[in-house]
């Protein structure tokens, strides 16, 4: 039997600024061998991520759309949720492969920089679209596009 959960879309929001999954390692020495570790940004990103986020009981078991807006300090980061996707597994679904479709929004807030994350099973994402231009979490500029995807979607 599924839960309310599960067939409803789940809306939260992580604190702090994701490190880019692509330039969050560095090259260090152990033992006299190199090896790729994660860098201290993307480490201690991870710890935060895990207290905040929520883990669901149970988690999602089947294919999955989500949206997240990621509000940045600053200009220079690359949009990547790459890191977010990974930090998920095992607290909203068993792994990030049953992300089927995600739409990633870039946006910057330098006092509160955060990652908006709203995830719903990929047959409701019409839903997902909706609850987003409700609440505000896709940026204004970005509010045609989602509008316009959402009322293409089959769900």
């Amino acid at each position: 039997m599924r839960t309310m959960q599960q067939l409803l879309p789940v809306t939260f929001t992580i604190h702090g600024e994701p490190a880019s999954k692509s330039n969050s390692r560095k090259l260090v020495t152990i033992h006299g061998r190199p090896a790729f570790i994660k860098s201290q940004k993307a480490r201690d990103y991870g710890v935060a991520f895990k207290q905040q986020c929520p883990k669901l009981d149970p988690m999602f078991d089947g294919d999955v759309a989500i949206i997240m807006t990621i509000h940045y300090a600053s200009r220079r980061p690359d949009l990547d949720e790459t890191l977010i996707l990974d930090l998920m597994q095992d607290l909203i679904y068993a792994n990030d492969r049953q992300v089927k479709e995600r739409h990633t929004y870039w946006a910057l807030d330098k006092e509160s920089p955060r990652a908006e994350i709203t995830i719903a099973p990929l047959h409701q994402r019409a839903a997902v679209a909706s609850a987003l231009l409700t609440h505000g979490s896709v940026p204004p500029e970005q509010k045609k596009t989602a509008k316009r995807r959402s009322k293409g979607e089959a769900g």
